[in-house]
């Protein structure tokens, strides 16, 4: 069926209401964006559904999100596994309550009790609750820090981490195989909670999340003693942080902690920033602003699902600097290694977990402190995956785990980044070295002077709808096709293939394994810990370049890396 006979059929057929069916009338005769609408289905990948809201197969609507659904409770049940249960729980974003019951509903519709969350929580929270109430699976409609108009399903198992291997491919086949939305399955709300399949939940999960975040503190006495002078601007960029990031700190000792009025409530259209990404500045325009007026010591911004955390601190010229997700997951390890090392010391089976295109510097703390660095593909249920190895085999501690984009997770109660305990860590940072007369950027320069000044940055370039989708594929076969031999005057040493599953020499040819899952990932090793890599992205539609380099002083690597980000962008010829 083409995209022309799939939207006279949506028009035609008795699944779809009339409020669908008004919006789809709305754009009679626009042939191309009837196109974009209807040329495909929104695919469900290895973490769920993201997309723009809108009426037809390749948007976020009830509909594709009960195809979903329904292809989630087929798999549950072909495994046996109906009866423990899903959590889901949602963001602030457009039609993330209609989407979450919309979830509820049809697994109810499935005899699958369904645990909703009764407002808006963090991820972080959704995968602890999988956990905690000994669910089979979890749902969170959410689509992170993208724009308004998206929004998500990600799916996650009874390990608390996204769905990974066997059960992605497996839910992604029940989903396929699903053609006819006449066959998906519903229930009326009334009677799915009399029947007990409709479970609201709520404050005991809350409690139960907030005490395990307060067992990851490190030094308390720090808090109780410096706690009080500590100021802190903390920004929720209208999302799900606002109360959770808010409780934790004030009960564990930090007084004077203020939070950006214009961007305390939650908003779908997320008025302040429209692309609520705490990777960006200007997320954090309000929330210096409040910043400079409070004096505070540090600035904190969340992003809608408070799975990632951006930061400013203060250095000694009093000017707020930037923390890239890199620096301040760094920062983090050192930390919680550190204090781990005082206490109780590192033990002989410690591990650390980054992913492939987080920085190298987070090897060399590692190795300072005696702990096991390991490398997995970018998106934290690869970290979540080796923490349930780690279980299974009795043979692992898990220390601590990090992304280059903004996300870690300190403990193991939860199995995907959490900003909410990324909050507590810093803020409790702050407090033990300012207890040793040093402010956080003070510690962070004594980091790089130890280990060496690294620096990474990211590029993402957006190719939009079928003709961009296009682009980013042949961009990645071009890219396979020729091996370059130096890229911004650093020779290529190898190149990992992690689609082919190949790292090459580039100087003798000899091949071996990656001896990680199949991505489509292209990653090209250079001299002195400098790096260059090139992927799309699961979840937008982009195509993202990072890069990193070690130098011997702050402006020196700031430059190096520049030039190196550069030159990887020309060689994808994107002009």
């Amino acid at each position: 069926m083409d995209y022309l006979e799939n939207y006279k059929s949506w028009l035609e057929s008795d699944c779809f209401d009339e409020k669908t069916k008004e919006e789809l009338r709305a754009i009679s005769g626009d042939d191309n964006e009837i196109k974009e609408r209807f040329y495909t289905e929104l695919k469900f990948g290895t973490a769920g559904l993201r997309g723009i809201i809108g009426a037809g197969t390749n948007r976020m609507n009830i509909y594709t999100v009960r195809k979903a659904t329904q292809g989630l409770a087929d798999y549950i049940i072909s495994v046996g596994a109906q009866k423990k249960g899903v959590a889901i729980a949602f963001d602030s974003r457009h039609m993330s309550p209609e989407f979450a019951e919309t979830t509820a509903l049809c697994l109810a519709a499935n005899g699958i009790k369904a645990y909703v969350f009764e407002s808006l929580r963090p991820t972080p929270e959704l995968s602890f609750a999988v956990r905690h109430l000994g669910c089979t699976a979890g749902v969170n409609i959410t689509a992170s820090h993208n724009p308004s108009e998206y929004n998500g399903y990600k799916v996650y198992w009874e390990d608390g981490a996204q769905i990974t291997p066997p059960h992605d491919t497996g839910i992604m086949d029940k989903v396929l195989a699903r053609t006819d939305f006449s066959t998906l399955k519903t229930m009326d709300r009334a009677e799915a909670e009399k029947a007990g399949l409709f479970v609201t939940i709520g404050s005991e999960v809350d409690d139960a999340y907030m005490a395990e975040l307060k067992k990851q503190i490190k030094c308390q006495e720090a808090i109780d003693k410096y706690g009080k002078d500590i100021k802190v601007v903390y920004t929720p960029l209208h999302g799900t942080g606002n109360i959770p990031v808010r409780r934790v700190l004030k009960e564990i000792g930090f007084e004077n902690v203020f939070v950006v009025p214009q961007q305390e409530l939650p908003d779908g259209d997320f008025p302040t920033v429209g692309y609520p990404n705490p990777e960006t500045e200007k997320a954090f325009e309000l929330g210096l602003a409040l910043a400079k007026e409070k004096d505070a010591d540090l600035v904190l911004a969340t992003d809608p699902d408070a799975d990632r955390l951006g930061v400013y601190v203060r250095d000694k010229k009093g000017d707020y600097v930037c923390l890239t997700g890199n620096m301040s997951g760094c920062f983090l390890e050192e930390y919680e290694l550190a204090r781990t090392k005082e206490q109780q010391g590192i033990p002989a089976d410690g591990a650390v977990i980054k992913s492939i295109v987080t920085s190298n510097m987070s090897r060399a703390i590692a190795e300072y402190y005696g702990a096991e660095l390991i490398e997995v593909l970018t998106g934290f249920k690869y970290i979540g995956g080796k923490i349930l190895e780690f279980e299974k085999a009795g043979k692992g501690t898990y220390l601590f785990g990090f992304e280059e984009s903004y996300g870690c997770l300190i403990g193991t109660y939860a199995r995907d980044k959490d900003a909410v305990v990324a909050s507590m860590a810093l803020c409790e940072a702050a407090a033990f070295y300012k207890g040793k007369g040093m402010t956080l950027w003070d510690a962070m320069v004594e980091m790089y002077e130890r280990y060496g000044y690294y620096r990474e940055d990211v590029v993402s370039i957006t190719l939009k709808g079928i003709e961009g989708a296009g682009k980013i594929k042949e961009t990645m076969e071009n890219l396979r096709k020729s091996i370059p031999s130096e890229i911004g005057g650093y020779p290529v040493l190898d190149v990992r293939d992690y689609k082919k599953d190949v790292i090459t020499d580039t100087k003798t040819g000899a091949t071996k394994p990656t001896g990680l899952p199949e991505s489509d990932v292209i990653y090209y090793d250079l001299p002195d810990n400098s790096w260059v890599c090139v992927r799309p992205s699961g979840t937008e539609p982009k195509i993202k370049v990072y890069f990193g380099i070690k130098s011997d002083t702050l402006d020196k690597s700031i430059k190096e890396a520049k030039n190196l980000g550069d030159c990887a962008l020309k060689m994808l010829n994107l002009d």
